[in-house]
């Protein structure tokens, strides 16, 4: 049996690094994807069903157009959510074609089997801000210093780049300081 913070780091690992192959060992073989994009920065099919499904909306898609991805969750599952786990997250990465960079912030809502694996993810994505490639060495070299793949808000908020557009990242990972389990 798996735990949830051992699925939710083979996620990432997963989709991070492009290993599809890693899904399979997260989600189970029916598990549901929900995506909720609150923003017009980054599309996603709104549902998938199957770790197939799963693994080409977030890891074979995905890595066609995104690099540099570095995703970090803003707490932690405790033994008391082997059923049900919500945390914070952000998100980093930079467009293959032109290096322009991404960074967003959402929510992940997780509900695990008996096994351990997951049954369904509902991503929310409430913020995706765009900026140009110069930003890139500065926006990976902050989020290849946090604590990956958990870290605290606090973690996130220290060293963030001062670019314009930040504000918006700094104020949802503020928020989720706040409310770190909010549903």
């Amino acid at each position: 049996m798996i735990s949830p913070a051992d699925a939710v780091e083979t996620y990432i690992l997963a989709k991070d690094g492009n290993r599809p192959f890693l899904m399979q060992r997260a989600f189970a073989a029916n598990a549901e994807l929900e995506m909720v994009v609150k923003t017009d920065a980054i599309s996603f099919p709104s549902t998938a069903k199957g770790v197939k499904a799963i693994a080409d909306v977030l890891v074979h898609r995905f890595g066609i157009d995104y690099e540099n991805v570095y995703t970090v969750c803003l707490s932690r599952p405790s033994d008391a959510d082997r059923r049900q786990f919500s945390c914070h997250w952000l998100v980093g990465m930079s467009a293959k074609s032109d290096g322009q960079v991404r960074v967003g912030a959402g929510r992940y809502d997780w509900t695990f089997g008996s096994d351990g694996l997951v049954e369904k993810l509902v991503i929310t994505i409430d913020v995706m801000n765009m900026f140009p490639a110069t930003e890139l060495a500065g926006t990976m070299n902050w989020l290849s210093r946090l604590p990956y793949p958990w870290c605290t808000p606090g973690d996130v908020l220290d060293g963030m780049p001062k670019a314009e557009g930040f504000a918006a990242i700094e104020a949802y990972v503020k928020q989720a300081r706040a409310i770190p389990h909010a549903r």
